[in-house]
């Protein structure tokens, strides 16, 4: 799925001039090989040190611009932006992402105070997770939202299975690793038995379903249907997420976005949604407002696989946040913890260390 890249005139920066001093975009490419595990062929291998280059130059000139986000190398730069477009997104949302569900009416943003900052990571929220080389974005869009409304309705936080709707929900219209959607994905939980991560771990490819024999961690129609939040409505969006992590859709298309290291990612992105994600928090960092949005690539994406983006825009706001935001409701009984307070900012993160997995072309749905 790889598209071809020109390597005609590559021979000349110099992986076989054993003579030339190294450039420091050769030294960085060489180090970034390692540190991803990749390993190609020498054809290949000068074919994506094209398109290394040119983002290894690309978060020089943009980091030099003093944007309120940093840009940095990850295991998306040795991609054109083309190929991590056809690679990394590609997700067809319908018009609701709850598919079948009943829905229970509109959010709508109540008379009380908002906290000025919200964090569920601490009480409602998984660590990041890595969809690898299969298109399972869906997936991982779907069991975010059901972890934090499960963890919230009963006070017991249980990591959810990716594999099973890789593996079980084909019938409802999902391709497995070829891609999928959250609606599909929803109308299979609701009807079955949800299970845990632990007795269903993710391999990352399509196989047979195996449901029957797994750890339940959500009871067949423990998904009563769900709330859409009030498109471009920034304070239903706040008093929503104030409440429960969000499934929302962005457009994520963009070099900015692909390269993304840290800070509040501003004014880079439009409203082409392309990508399903969860907004789990809010806040103010050195004077912008953004969203906290977790994403299924990884924790060497991004801020350890997370990305602030820039709350306050009018309309659908940043990358079309406000667009399409809505987040299921569960029957599980149990405590309501209040918006819990975000920790303290953490410092910058390092440079990823080596890693055996990697994840370079998992389209979320085939166009």
């Amino acid at each position: 799925m790889v598209k071809a890249l020109s390597i005609a005139c590559l021979g000349v920066l110099g992986f076989a001039g054993a003579h030339k001093p190294r450039t420091d975009v050769e030294k960085a490419f060489d180090k970034f090989l390692k540190d991803f595990s990749k390993d190609y062929d020498d054809v290949e291998k000068q074919a994506r040190f094209g398109a290394f280059a040119d983002n290894f130059e690309y978060i020089a000139r943009e980091n030099a611009k003093g944007h309120s986000y940093q840009l940095g190398l990850n295991e998306f730069s040795d991609l054109s932006l083309d190929e991590f477009k056809m690679n990394k997104l590609g997700l067809k949302l319908p018009e609701s992402v709850w598919g079948e569900l009943p829905s229970l009416g509109m959010h709508k943003a109540g008379n009380s105070s908002l906290p000025s900052s919200v964090d569920w990571r601490s009480k409602a929220v998984t660590p990041v997770k890595n969809q690898q080389q299969c298109g399972s974005c869906w997936a991982f869009s779907t069991t975010g939202a059901l972890e934090g409304a499960w963890a919230i309705a009963t006070g017991k936080l249980v990591s959810l299975s990716e594999q099973q709707l890789v593996d079980c929900s084909k019938k409802f219209g999902n391709e497995g690793c070829s891609g999928g959607l959250m609606d599909n994905g929803f109308k299979y939980e609701e009807q079955a038995p949800v299970c845990t991560e632990d007795s269903y771990p993710y391999l990352a490819k399509n196989g047979i379903c195996k449901a029957s024999g797994c750890k339940v961690g959500i009871p067949a129609h423990g998904v009563t249907g769900y709330k859409d939040v009030k498109a471009d409505d920034e304070q239903s969006l706040m008093d929503a997420v104030s409440k429960q992590p969000v499934s929302v859709a962005i457009e994520a298309d963009q070099m900015a976005f692909q390269l993304y290291k840290g800070g509040v990612l501003s004014k880079t992105c439009g409203t082409k949604l392309d990508h399903g994600v969860l907004v789990v928090g809010y806040g103010t960092e050195d004077g912008k407002d953004y969203w906290l949005v977790k994403n299924s690539w990884g924790s060497s994406w991004g801020e350890s696989g997370y990305v602030k983006l820039e709350r306050g825009k009018p309309g659908p706001g940043e990358c079309g946040i406000k667009s399409q935001a809505s987040y299921p409701v569960v029957s599980g009984k149990g405590p309501s913890p209040s918006p819990p307070s975000p920790p303290s900012p953490p410092s910058p993160p390092s440079p990823p260390t080596p890693s055996s997995s990697h994840y370079e072309k998992p389209p979320c749905q085939k166009d």
